[in-house]
């Protein structure tokens, strides 16, 4: 074979690598994207999920209903009445700014964030924001007296919240004419 012969040989060989990469390329994108299709098709749910949960659950009881017919002998759900004494709403007051006071007794200092609450009227929490500078000095004064021990606890710090709400209904009391605090939170609570 001459030189001449084995470079036209050859010449068709590339050409015909070069359509069957080009035919594979393209089948591949083909199934690809059939493949593609199927799993929308399979998988795709028109309904939002909220809708399909819904959809499943009037279904089951009405299935479960015809399935199996009640026995008489069984026990029968009987509702039971709202009751229809009046509830209260309660009202909250949180102080902008937490407390930071030193422990009797101790080197470390808390700081506590306060929520009073209540289910009087709203009258008593503008009698609290209007006399905040004051219970703050109060409350100050009573959290000082707590040392770090007892205040480790859930029940010492149930303690310190009812000894603060003492002394602000005490505060109240005398500026007002009317406490009215029922409860004493702490939305924070750090002891550093």
């Amino acid at each position: 074979m001459t030189d001449a012969t084995a470079t036209l040989e050859t010449k068709p060989r590339r050409g015909r690598g070069l359509l069957r990469a080009l035919g594979l390329l393209v089948l591949s994108a083909v199934l690809l994207a059939l493949g593609f299709g199927a799993g929308f098709f399979y998988f795709a749910n028109p309904l939002s999920p909220t809708k399909d949960v819904m959809r499943l659950i009037e279904r089951e009881p009405a299935a479960a209903e015809a399935a199996a017919e009640p026995d008489p002998d069984a026990p029968q759900k009987v509702p039971r009445p709202t009751p229809e004494q009046e509830a209260f709403v309660t009202s909250y007051y949180q102080f902008k700014e937490p407390l930071t006071t030193n422990l009797r007794a101790s080197r470390r200092f808390l700081q506590v964030g306060i929520g009073l609450s209540t289910q009087y009227d709203q009258k008593v929490m503008d009698n609290v924001a209007r006399n905040e500078v004051a219970l703050r000095s109060d409350m100050l004064a009573i959290i000082g007296t707590f040392s770090e021990e007892e205040l480790q606890d859930k029940a010492g710090r149930d303690r310190l919240a009812e000894a603060l709400r003492g002394a602000v209904n005490a505060r109240l009391q005398q500026l007002e004419g009317f406490g009215g605090i029922e409860a004493v939170f702490f939305p924070s609570f750090i002891l550093q």
